[in-house]
């Protein structure tokens, strides 16, 4: 049995995490190990990982650091890539506040 629903995204992103995640578009600067750092694009956030557009080729369990507008940037180590698309977990999880914060800002619901 497939459950249709008009938003599949939202049902998707909440699947098998740690702590919700909220759909969006920040621009940031994502580096992977060993690499410079490229301009993209965070898709969805939560306390604990996103998912952001990458031409790279990312492998699971590499790291990275991400840059976060107004932030400094934060390791976080890839979980999965598909399709020029890569969620990653941070290594340390975004403070409450500072997610509201970038939420407020960067929510398409907002």
């Amino acid at each position: 049995m497939y459950l249709i629903s008009p938003d599949r995204y939202a049902i998707a992103a909440q699947e098998d995490r740690c702590a919700p995640r909220t759909r969006l578009t920040i621009p940031v600067r994502l580096r992977l190990s060993g690499a410079g750092a490229v301009e993209t694009v965070v898709h969805d956030l939560s306390i604990s990982g996103f998912s952001a557009a990458t031409l790279n080729r990312m492998h699971e369990g590499q790291l990275c650091w991400l840059t976060l507008p107004g932030l400094e940037a934060r390791q976080a180590q890839v979980v999965w890539w598909d399709a020029c698309k890569v969620g990653c977990a941070f290594s340390e999880m975004l403070s409450p506040i500072v997610h509201e914060r970038l939420l407020a800002r960067y929510s398409r619901d907002g």
